[in-house]
């Protein structure tokens, strides 16, 4: 049996027979792998009323904990400063964050858990990782502790290479 990405490298050899296809069996199998957890493992923070990026932020307020300016959110969550005020401003409408201006600078802004939203993120974490767990459930322990391996080593080539060019 062949997964999509497998399918898609025998028809990239027949066009192009003599072209290094290794970069494009892992690259092709990590976004595949992406877009189908995200489907997947959206499904519990949709019925939570979350989607990934919001519970995202929340989990790195909970993480990091006290209060935490926009920046340090954006370095916490890989996203965009323009993408962190988006997701906590809808946050705050609903009680979950709070925002607080400074008071020294009335440019910068706090952002911290309201008790509502520790209440919630707490209950909603063990759910997701119990859920997160079930999808990975089919690769024995030992491959996933050696997937995870990998998956570290990519990332900290890749955070060398290209974090400074992306950030």
């Amino acid at each position: 049996m062949e997964d999509a990405v497998a399918v898609a490298l025998r028809q990239w050899r027949k066009v192009l027979p003599d072209a290094d296809l290794d970069a494009v069996a892992v690259i092709g199998r990590l976004n595949r792998c992406t877009a189908l957890l995200h489907q997947a493992a959206d499904a519990p923070l949709g019925r939570a009323g979350v989607n990934r990026a919001e519970y995202d932020l929340l989990c790195a307020l909970l993480r990091v904990g006290g209060e935490l300016t926009p920046g340090r959110l954006a370095r916490e969550t890989f996203a965009s400063g323009a993408a962190v005020t988006k997701r906590a401003r809808r946050l705050v409408e609903i009680g979950l964050v709070a925002r607080r201006v400074d008071d020294r600078d009335r440019r910068v802004a706090h952002l911290s858990l309201t008790e509502r939203g520790r209440e919630f993120i707490m209950r909603l974490v063990p759910e997701q990782l119990e859920y997160e767990t079930a999808l990975l459930a089919g690769l024995p322990a030992e491959k996933e502790r050696e997937l995870a391996d990998l998956l570290g080593e990519l990332l900290l080539m890749l955070e060398g290479r290209l974090g400074g060019m992306l950030g």
